[in-house]
């Protein structure tokens, strides 16, 4: 793995940690792994917005448009870069995946405008029948509300764990 501090991540919090442990919200790298053609590193990033086993979960209908939010902004703001973000099934966060750029420097500036960027939309990105398998299930007003709690924690989100 590369060395996850000349990356900008507190290294004593990569990995898996007990998630009892877990402060939200939080963002931290979960994994970095070199590609199959051992080219590039792989990053898996951790944007933990709820609390683990707090009975503090995300709704579907948060996860989903939060989610369309993440997707529309790191594929135009990091395009060269961005792979995927995924859905924690423990209804708790996110999974972001990026392709060759794992420096906080980039990534958490860009992770603050896209939430920043929300607080002004006037529409879930890609919510439309031709867009979206449930399309019915966004809720803007929900999603914002999500990003002003995130938003609101920004100096503390290297902080993932007591």
């Amino acid at each position: 793995m590369t060395d996850p501090e000349r990356l900008g991540w507190p290294a004593h919090l990569v990995g898996e940690l007990d998630h009892r442990r877990l402060r939200t919200p939080s963002v931290k790298l979960r994994s970095a792994r070199t590609d199959a053609g051992g080219d590039c590193a792989i990053y898996c990033v951790d944007l933990r917005v709820r609390r683990p086993n707090a009975d503090e979960y995300l709704t579907a209908t948060e996860l989903h448009s939060v989610e369309h939010f993440l997707l529309e902004g790191f594929s135009r703001l990091l395009p060269e870069h961005f792979v995927s973000v995924g859905l924690m099934g423990c209804q708790t966060g996110f999974y972001l995946v990026f392709r060759g750029e794992g420096h906080t420097e980039v990534l958490l500036p860009v992770l603050e405008r896209i939430l920043q960027e929300m607080q002004q939309a006037e529409a879930v990105p890609y919510a439309s029948i031709e867009q979206c398998g449930n399309w019915r299930n966004h809720n803007l007003a929900d999603a914002q509300r999500v990003a002003r709690e995130i938003l609101a924690r920004r100096a503390d989100w290297l902080d993932a764990a007591a």
